[in-house]
């Protein structure tokens, strides 16, 4: 379906600019992120006639930040939220530093509750009004089912935003919303950069562009989405083989990265 706004953090690149590019022209956006100059190229580049974008500037992990992004959704009511946003950080986590550990929580895991409480009861007052659907998205991660050392933060947020998704998803089922966790595996954008690994070697990676198109093609059909058949298989598996055993098979991939 066409969706009338969307709220999507995290659009300044990767995932969320593919978001952006994905949804239909007659959608409106408002796109959040951390860098004005890359947000405002992507309103360029996305505006037509008839379109609103709007950009707000905000650091997810920051009390104001999130309060902003809620904020302007009050003089610019969404119908779908993209809670796309997150931070990653290779290490041991008593070596990485507590500010940045902190951050992760709170953009991965904080955020977005604080978002979806704040935009859900709105949204779906006016599509039960309008006799439409609203959707929301939940960007979490193949990280999110099992535990990864050396990456251990990041993959326990993902965990959470999996089951949070899941069970928000079932408490809302007889309401006029759609919800989905989007678990996206190894994907081309900056994260790994960002998150300290140079050299990360994958039997796959998927491009931003298929994770985005996957995840509106799917909104509404699942309400959990494992982009790639390789990604899909690894979690299958990681849920039936001894939990010590995954762990240690994680750790050993993970120390090639360190």
């Amino acid at each position: 379906m066409t969706y009338g706004a969307a709220l999507i953090t995290g659009a300044s690149s990767g995932i969320g600019a593919a978001f952006a590019h994905a949804l239909p022209r007659a959608t409106h956006l408002l796109l959040t992120g951390r860098n004005r100059e890359s947000l405002a190229a992507l309103a360029a580049e996305l505006t037509g006639p008839g379109r609103e974008i709007r950009i707000v500037i905000a650091d997810l992990a920051t009390a104001e930040g999130r309060q902003a992004v809620i904020g302007a959704t009050q003089a610019f009511p969404v119908d779908l939220v993209i809670n796309n946003a997150g931070l990653g950080r290779l290490g041991r986590a008593v070596d990485n530093t507590a500010e940045r550990g902190s951050e992760m929580v709170l953009v991965n895991v904080l955020a977005p509750v604080e978002i979806a409480r704040a935009l859900l009861p709105g949204m779906l007052a006016r599509a039960e009004r309008n006799n439409r659907r609203c959707g929301a998205i939940f960007v979490a991660s193949a990280a999110a089912f099992m535990p990864i050392p050396y990456f251990a933060t990041y993959a326990a947020s993902k965990t959470f935003l999996l089951h949070y998704t899941e069970a928000l998803a079932e408490e809302l089922s007889r309401e006029p919303v759609d919800i989905l966790a989007l678990c996206p595996g190894a994907t081309a954008t900056q994260f790994f950069t960002r998150a300290g690994i140079d050299r990360p070697t994958f039997s796959s990676i998927h491009s931003a562009e298929r994770v985005a198109r996957e995840g509106l093609q799917m909104l509404g059909q699942k309400r959990v989405h494992v982009v790639g058949p390789a990604n899909y298989m690894t979690t299958l598996v990681s849920r039936f083989l001894p939990r010590g055993l995954v762990t240690f098979a994680a750790e050993r991939v993970m120390r090639e990265w360190k």
